[in-house]
């Protein structure tokens, strides 16, 4: 049985990026803060790139199983419902 490691790194750039250990590939997910949210996060950058990416893999595992709802599936039932805002 094969296991598919990965790895959560900071670029030069500043990006910090999810890609698969061990490849050169393009990294799976990427994440850049503007300078904005840097001055307010400082050393914690990283720290929140993290829990994005695992909230992200979270979600997604779910909307693999099909355990999560899509909040822009109507029906006409729900046409004169207030729909909820999604951020």
């Amino acid at each position: 049985m094969s296991s598919t490691l990965y790895e959560i790194i900071e670029l030069p750039n500043g990006d910090i990026v999810l890609q698969r250990a061990n490849d050169e590939g393009e990294p799976l997910v990427s994440i850049r803060f503007s300078a904005d949210s840097l001055s307010f996060m400082r050393e914690g950058k990283f720290d929140v790139a993290k829990a994005m990416i695992e909230a992200g893999m979270e979600a997604a595992g779910e909307l693999a199983d099909g355990a999560v709802d899509d909040p822009w599936d109507t029906s006409l039932a729900d046409l004169h419902e207030d729909k909820p805002t999604v951020h």
